[in-house]
């Protein structure tokens, strides 16, 4: 793996904070930031778009080898966009109908491998930061600094469900639920890959902290020397 800049790992189950306090980060640190869950939705709707079934792993494999996936980030406005063969489907991807067909995608293990390859081309050469599930594990285990955040299944429900209304998409807070549980057993569990805190992850419970005070630790720990 060719990676002469530095890389901060993020990893942590559905709505701990991951993307908030990464693009912050990102900000502040002026570094360029990857989602990598983005690109496991990109895929989903073009399986989508195509017409395919997320059981169909031969498929899914197949298309995920052919996928043209851009990711632009713009740090004045810590806007993210996704372009998926050319085209802007950063709305798109966050629809409940890909969401629920997300974890299905990304426990296939030739897919994984795939992604990992295209994650670690757009971070090579770059001052960058990650967060996904297998950041700190496995696409870049040997980062620079590497956090594990986390929070109260409760909480991170309620943050999704909020985050999902603010973005005027219409959901029942019930579906949430029933997502989030459905992706931490199928994250935790999946054979390949699975979301797990990586042993020197600095571990950081969100629950009962405000964005600024997670900002606040993470950047301390990113100015320690390791």
């Amino acid at each position: 793996m060719t990676q002469l800049k530095p890389i901060i790992a993020i990893d942590g189950p559905a709505g701990s904070g991951k993307s908030t306090i990464a693009k912050r980060i990102a900000k502040k640190c002026d570094l360029f930031y990857i989602d990598t869950g983005a690109m496991y939705r990109a895929l989903a709707l073009k399986a989508k778009h195509l017409g395919i079934d997320p059981e169909n792993n031969v498929a899914i494999v197949k298309i995920s080898k052919n996928i043209n996936i851009e990711l632009k980030y713009e740090a004045a406005s810590s806007k993210l966009t996704v372009f998926l063969d050319g085209k802007d489907v950063s709305e798109e991807i966050r629809k409940p109908s890909i969401t629920e067909h997300v974890s299905t995608i990304a426990k296939i293990k030739e897919v994984r491998e795939q992604m990992v390859l295209l994650q670690r081309k757009m971070a090579e050469g770059k001052n960058a930061i990650l967060e996904g599930r297998d950041i700190t594990t496995v696409v870049f285990p040997d980062a620079y600094k590497k956090f594990y955040l986390d929070a109260d299944p409760e909480e991170r429900i309620k943050r999704r469900f909020l985050e999902l209304k603010d973005k005027k998409i219409a959901v029942d807070e019930a579906i949430v639920q029933k997502d989030i549980t459905f992706r931490d057993k199928t994250d935790s569990t999946r054979e390949h890959a699975p979301l797990k805190r990586a042993q020197d992850a600095i571990y950081i419970d969100t629950t009962h902290l405000s964005i600024d005070e997670v900002v606040c630790r993470v950047l301390k720990e990113i100015q320690k020397k390791p």
